[in-house]
């Protein structure tokens, strides 16, 4: 079995890319399970709600690491990787690559990097689909996101074996991932 973490921005790129990933993966008879960090926040009540060091307006953050439910997550993980019916497992969330218990792991550590700019435009249409107001999106990420990624996410970057470009066409990249999952045993 082989095991990919996926990190990077917010609206980076990061889901977009992995699911292109699987989606090749598995069109060649490659078993693939993904595992999103997304879908392991802790209830509302139990995540961290947190001033704004500009405007001292409180957030709930949903940029840290005390916002996930790291049990359920490598539960998840550990689930799938034992299980033995999937070839690759794919990581894939924000802070992937900050957590030390999956980042030993990985065979393949990807960051999916992208421009800030880039990334609040795109955090602001994916947003405003759920029904956000275009105030409470920037509001948010300029007071609140940002920084997180300063502290958490950007760091990781380091970490990774393989930056992508979120920003552009990611075929290649994958297809380097692909080639480099069919080498290794």
């Amino acid at each position: 079995m082989k095991i990919i973490g996926i990190a990077g921005g917010t609206a980076g790129g990061k889901s977009t890319f992995t699911e292109k990933l699987r989606r090749s993966l598995c069109e060649s008879g490659v078993r693939v399970k993904t595992v999103h960090m997304d879908g392991h926040f802790k209830e509302e009540g139990l995540r961290p709600f947190v001033p704004s060091h500009l405007s001292g307006k409180k957030y709930i953050d949903d940029n840290c690491p005390d916002t996930i439910d790291w049990n359920g997550f490598h539960k998840e993980f550990d689930d799938a990787a034992c299980g033995g019916e999937y070839d690759v497992i794919i990581a894939e969330g924000l802070l992937v690559l900050w957590d030390e218990y999956l980042r030993d792991k990985l065979n393949l550590r990807v960051f999916v990097d992208c421009r800030a700019d880039e990334r609040i435009v795109r955090r602001i249409s994916r947003n405003m689909s759920y029904g956000q107001g275009f105030d409470q999106i920037t509001g948010v990420y300029l007071d609140m996101v940002r920084f997180r990624h300063d502290q958490y996410v950007e760091p990781t970057k380091w970490t990774a074996d393989i930056i992508v470009n979120g920003a552009g066409n990611t075929d290649a990249a994958r297809d380097m991932i692909i080639s480099y999952l069919n080498s290794i045993k």
